[in-house]
């Protein structure tokens, strides 16, 4: 490791962590940092000079120390897991150094019986899933680089997916939390078990605070057993007749798992017709798969809608699929964004994009946008009154990601409501020297 004087930042921070961790290639000074990686961080922080480097603690007491130091010098933290979604959100001013917590991703505890798992929160969604699947059961999250996303990341960012359509959100689900404050003490909130009321629901506060409030160190979920059969449906066709198939499955007693609108260039490049598309997958025993699919079909039917079924392999590569074209852009200069609107607004907004998935129950979705007077555009609408004068939007559109040039020129957040002197607050009790991912959240914060 270089010898740095004592006088500049990177010089204490890189010798003092490593003193902590005392482990070779736990603190990596950013020149010799990974290309790939400086990337990924450079997408997270204003330009101009980058962080000293990042640190890989083992332990939640190793992370907590590393904080402890960082609040003692007021050294200006970037947390991440892998760096999968650090693109995502605000940018970081200032950034001294970056914590991942990637090697802290140990399993604490799988409840079996009582379906709830303990982990740490650097374990990748992934290596989960297949621990979980050996016991036939599930956690109920579509995370966006599910390969690469860490448990801990998916809930600061409070990436659900498409699930939400039948398990609900990242908070819905999580029953625990162990988390470091800005000073380096570890706080905890919730417990190990489903039926939890002891206590401030912290866990609701942490999730999508991305990484403001504290460091997320380990995390408890209810759990759910893996269904027996799986299928998809897929209908498209014009926008109204799609609008009415969208309506009629949100009043109906049909329990889909996941239910989305697709914009016209979305169901053409996964080679599924021409039109907006909607799609509804199903997971239960084999019979009430088959027939909740079929009656899904018929609705298509009886509006003028082309209808397929997907099961098995095809089932799996098309989701698969689906996710790679919404979640990831051919070109860097694509402006990545969640929206949330009147679900009953969802197809007025994907006939104005290219690409675009909306769920159909929540009115939550990403769309792809090609420039920023596009992301303009659409958020005033969503803040105005729809075509025909009788619709309001009242809804979001949040920048994801995007070129550090947008997110300079433009809000990324788009928040127009009345709490952002709450959020102030809160922050400045969680964090009052600002010290933690300042300026990726609402309002600078």
């Amino acid at each position: 490791m270089k010898a740095i004087s004592n006088d500049k930042p990177q010089g204490v921070c890189a010798t003092d962590f490593a003193s902590i961790i005392g482990e070779e290639n736990a603190v990596c000074l950013w020149e010799n940092i990974e290309i790939g990686q400086q990337k990924r961080i450079q997408q997270a922080v204003t330009s101009g000079k980058p962080p000293t480097c990042i640190v890989y603690p083992r332990t939640q007491q190793q992370l907590a120390a590393v904080i402890a130091k960082a609040h003692s010098h007021n050294w200006r933290v970037l947390p991440c897991g892998s760096g999968s979604k650090l693109s995502w959100g605000g940018l970081a001013k200032g950034v001294d150094v970056v914590v991942s917590t990637e090697r802290i991703n140990q399993l604490i505890e799988h409840a079996v019986g009582d379906l709830t798992v303990t982990v740490e929160a650097g374990m990748k969604f992934s290596d989960l899933q297949a621990l979980l699947a050996k016991s036939r059961q599930f956690l109920a999250f579509d995370p966006t680089a599910p390969e690469s996303a860490t448990i801990g990341g998916i809930v600061a960012t409070g990436d659900t997916g498409s699930l939400r359509q039948r398990y609900g959100s990242v908070r819905d689900q999580l029953l625990g939390v162990t988390f470091v404050r800005a000073d380096g003490e570890i706080a905890k909130a919730g417990g190990r078990v489903v039926k939890n009321v002891a206590g401030y629901d912290l866990m609701k506060l942490l999730t999508g605070s991305y990484g403001t409030l504290g460091l997320i160190s380990q995390l408890t979920f209810r759990v759910y057993p893996l269904s027996e059969a799986s299928g998809m449906v897929v209908l498209t066709g014009s926008a109204e007749a799609v609008s009415q198939a969208a309506d009629i499955l949100r009043g109906s007693a049909l329990t889909p798992v996941q239910a989305d609108l697709l914009s016209t260039k979305l169901v053409s490049s996964l080679g599924l017709g021409q039109g907006l598309g909607l799609i509804a997958r199903f997971q239960s025993i084999s019979e009430s798969v088959k027939e909740q699919s079929n009656r899904v079909l018929e609705v298509g039917q009886k509006l003028g809608l082309n209808g397929a079924i997907f099961a098995d392999a095809d089932e799996a590569s098309l989701w698969q699929r689906l996710k790679e074209q919404i979640h990831f852009s051919a070109t860097e200069s694509v402006i990545t964004c969640k929206i949330g609107v009147l679900p009953t607004a969802a197809v007025e907004i994907l006939t104005q994009v290219e690409l675009g998935l909306i769920h159909i129950s929540s009115g939550l979705g990403l769309l792809q946008l090609e420039d920023k007077n596009q992301v303009l555009k659409i958020r005033d609408e969503l803040h105005s009154v729809g075509s025909n004068h009788t619709q309001a939007y009242s809804g979001f559109l949040t920048i994801l990601s995007a070129p550090i040039a947008v997110k300079e020129q433009i809000d990324v957040w788009g928040y127009t409501g009345n709490a952002l002197p709450l959020m102030r607050r809160i922050k400045e009790q969680f964090d009052s020297k600002n010290i933690l991912s300042p300026g990726r959240f609402v309002g600078g914060i």
